[in-house]
């Protein structure tokens, strides 16, 4: 059986505990989770009897072919209203939707197509499903956790080439920097950057998501590096922050805070541990230390087909953490004026140690 077919499988089960005939699934990444295509315009109707349904339009029916090849084809440029329709004239009396996916108007559209195709008999019941499809991709498979590798071990070769040939150097921009990060993770075999690379330099370390900018890097700042590879749809995330030249005192006072309370969360990821505890691991470090306004964002994320899913490991978070998981752990501690400091791997949670997917090594670099 194929992944797709055993990740079907299991929301098939779930629908049938929710007493669902059929779940219509129109979110893309959840629809290349349960079938493998990756195209622009896809959508799937999962029956609890089995007769699953993929849909799409004619752009992508030799695609859907290839990358769809055990799920029966609808091929319809209307593609969502096509699949319901057909779910009405299969039986389906109670049908599943992705409630965060579907705009209002989408809702109240499919509900006009369910009336008018039972053509007065009993119109199907709509019932969302939530997010039942994300809880399933927060646990990663076998070959999700290799993409993710994959993906983090680009990211960690990239970087050590540009330090390498010196390209992280006082006198050029934030932006050049950033660009040819960039373009080093694509050459060596990314699909594209994870999402916008950051580089903040200086004072601009302090902004925790600055974008870069012409600001040029000048010995005796920070410089941090917030960057990722997607690989097969899999996306990795790592931050490193390191001194231009000589680190001042309280650079590395600063840095090693942070080394600290990022180890402390890296431990505290076990399964079953609570993802508010997690945070609490790794924040209550910088707190005692007198930073904790400083730490102004939750300890990190889940990371997979999105760069930012479930779980959210933060003080608002929710849940407990399971073996499978890939998660982030990114502390960070930013003076404003002066400059800040966030570290972050990417990791698999085991029912062992966490596996660490980002190998660079956290020391404080200089360069």
């Amino acid at each position: 059986m194929s992944r797709a077919r055993e990740r079907r499988e299991v929301l098939r089960a779930t629908a049938a505990e929710r007493g669902l005939d059929s779940v219509l699934v129109t979110d893309l990444l959840n629809v290349r989770y349960l079938t493998g295509f990756t195209g622009s315009n896809g959508a799937l109707l999962l029956r609890v009897d089995g007769r699953d349904l993929f849909g799409t339009d004619g752009r992508y029916t030799t695609q859907a072919g290839v990358q769809v090849p055990d799920v029966e084809l609808l091929v319809d440029r209307a593609t969502v209203p096509a699949l319901a329709r057909e779910a009405v004239r299969r039986g389906s009396g109670r049908i599943g939707y992705e409630s965060h996916d579907l705009t209002v108007d989408g809702l109240h559209g499919l509900e006009r197509v369910l009336a008018d195709a039972a053509a007065g008999g009993p119109v199907p019941e709509l019932a969302s499903v939530r997010r039942a499809v994300e809880a399933q991709r927060a646990v990663k498979d076998a070959d999700e956790v290799e993409s993710l590798r994959r993906a983090c071990a680009v990211a960690d070769q990239a970087l050590a080439e540009l330090a390498a040939e010196g390209a992280l150097r006082p006198g050029r921009t934030e932006l050049e920097v950033g660009r040819e990060l960039d373009a080093r993770m694509l050459a060596l075999g990314a699909e594209a950057p994870s999402f916008e690379t950051i580089v903040a330099t200086g004072a601009n370390s302090a902004i925790p998501h600055h974008r870069p900018d012409r600001t040029e890097l000048r010995p005796g700042d920070f410089l941090k590096l917030d960057f990722g590879a997607t690989v097969e749809g899999y996306h990795s995330d790592m931050t490193r922050t390191l001194v231009l030249g000589r680190a001042a005192d309280w650079q590395r006072e600063v840095y090693a805070l942070v080394a600290e309370s990022q180890a402390a969360g890296r431990a505290a990821l076990a399964v079953g541990a609570d993802v508010v505890a997690v945070d609490a691991a790794a924040r209550d470090v910088i707190v005692a230390a007198g930073h904790g306004e400083h730490f102004t964002h939750g300890l990190g994320h889940g990371v997979g087909l999105e760069i930012h899913e479930a779980p959210g490991i933060g003080q608002q978070g929710a849940g407990t953490l399971a073996a499978g998981m890939a998660v982030t752990v990114e502390p960070g501690v930013y003076l404003p004026g002066h400059g800040g400091v966030r570290i972050e791997d990417t990791l698999i949670v085991t029912d062992d140690a966490p596996e660490l997917l980002t190998l660079t090594s956290k020391e404080l670099l200089v360069l």
